[in-house]
């Protein structure tokens, strides 16, 4: 049983570490040139300028606007719309990401000057931080270097 858990451990941590592998290489380079291109300067002082409530009610406007998403990308695939369902999901996760993890990162200290906030903040910290230090993780981040080299090595033609 216990060889069981490690098994499902070790596979969900390694889906977990690969896909925010891709994410953060997919996401990143879009994140920063939507930043620069499509948010114009006046909004981003609008933003920052936002007392912590308010901030705290548009970080979470994303996340309750995108979660329904899934449901309905479960819908498409269920009635034979695979490649819509799977766009859908993808779009919105990605697109849900990129607004939380900028709204986060703009926002950071105003969000933890909310006590609630900063107790959920430093409990999934904890969890993470928890998650990085097992075995599991780490062999998942040497596998991924190895592939990160193996690959940008064939794209070099080294």
């Amino acid at each position: 049983m216990k060889r069981l858990l490690r098994l499902v451990v070790f596979v969900l941590v390694a889906i977990y570490v690969l896909m925010s592998a891709v994410l953060g290489a997919v996401v990143n380079p879009i994140a920063d040139w939507i930043a620069e291109h499509w948010i114009s300067e006046r909004l981003a002082k609008w933003i920052v300028a936002l007392p912590p409530y308010p901030t705290l009610a548009l970080f979470a406007l994303p996340l309750i606007v995108l979660e329904p998403v899934k449901p309905v990308a479960a819908y498409l695939a269920a009635t034979n719309h695979i490649a819509l369902g799977l766009t859908a999901l993808v779009v919105g996760e990605l697109l849900k990401f990129f607004l939380v993890e900028r709204l986060f990162s703009v926002n950071h200290e105003k969000l933890m000057s909310i006590p609630a906030f900063a107790r959920a903040h430093g409990r999934y910290r904890h969890v993470r931080d928890w998650l990085e230090s097992t075995w599991v993780w780490l062999a998942m981040r040497r596998l991924n270097s190895v592939v990160q080299y193996a690959t940008r090595s064939y794209a070099s033609g080294v």
